[in-house]
C-alpha cells in the first residue's frame, strides 16, 4: 500500500500563487508515475500534471507554462508549483501516484480562485 498525503490548497486572487504538496509513504519503492489531478465543481477528475520516477513530465494543455511539476525522490514527495492562477483552476486537487499494479490518490485540497 501507498499513502498520499497533500497539502498547500487554500483560497488566492485572481494572478496569485500557490505550492502543493504530497508526500508518500507505505510500498514507495514500487512508485512509478506521481502528479496531480483535479475536479473542478460539477465536473469530472482531469488530469493536471505527471512526473515519472526519471523526470519526464506530462502536462494538461490548459496549465501547461503556469504550473510546474516536480519531485523529490529522496524526500518521495511530489509538488505542483501554481502561478498565474485562474478562477477556472478552481477545483478539488488530488495528488496521484502510481506502480504497476494500481493507481493511489490523496485525499484532496481545495484549491478556490477569486476573480
Amino acid at each position: 500500500q501507498v499513502q498520499l498525503v497533500e497539502s498547500g490548497g487554500g483560497l488566492v486572487q485572481a494572478g496569485g500563487s500557490l505550492r502543493l504538496s504530497c508526500a508518500a509513504s507505505g510500498r514507495i519503492f514500487s512508485i512509478n508515475a506521481m502528479g496531480w489531478y483535479r475536479q473542478p465543481p460539477g465536473k469530472q477528475r482531469e488530469l493536471v500534471a505527471t512526473i515519472t520516477s526519471v523526470g519526464r513530465t506530462n502536462y494538461a494543455d490548459s496549465v501547461k507554462g503556469r504550473f510546474t511539476v516536480s519531485r523529490d525522490n529522496a524526500k518521495n514527495t511530489v509538488y505542483l508549483q501554481m502561478n498565474s492562477l485562474k478562477p477556472e483552476d478552481t477545483a478539488v486537487y488530488y495528488c496521484y501516484a502510481n506502480n504497476p499494479y494500481r493507481a493511489y490518490w490523496g485525499q484532496g485540497t481545495q484549491v478556490t480562485v477569486s476573480s
